[in-house]
């Protein structure tokens, strides 16, 4: 293994977005109901349920392509399905930042930074 960094990273994101997606589904109608506060003066405010099935389903993407990436870095130090997961989680991050800031929650949208950088990270180290 030529690359422990991006592995954690990759384990990261993997339980991170696991760990979402699993609340945003199992948890629907409390994260629809907040959301639609959240967002009840922007643009997105007749948008929010779609807007909250496209970001499932880009974390169930990105999870199962940084497990994948991790399998494959162990086995064959790979990085196709890693790349590829950290391109999937910065996409995902940005959709979130679009969100936070169209909501003016800029806390939020700064909290979303924090996690942004090691995914750009992980995008170099694994291209």
């Amino acid at each position: 293994m030529n690359n422990p960094a991006s592995l954690l990273i990759l384990v990261f994101f993997g339980i991170t977005y696991l760990q979402s997606s699993y609340e945003k589904l199992f948890y629907w109608n409390d994260n629809l109901t907040w959301l639609r506060e959240h967002f009840s003066k922007t643009r997105l405010k007749n948008h929010v349920k779609l807007a909250l099935i496209n970001l499932i389903i880009m974390e169930l993407i990105s999870t199962v392509l940084c497990f994948v990436g991790c399998i494959e870095l162990l086995v064959n130090n790979g990085r196709l399905f890693g790349f590829y997961g950290a391109v999937f989680s910065a996409i995902t991050l940005l959709m979130m930042l679009f969100g936070q800031r169209l909501a003016k929650d800029y806390d939020g949208a700064r909290t979303i930074v924090i996690y942004f950088i090691p995914a750009v990270m992980a995008v170099y180290w694994l291209n």
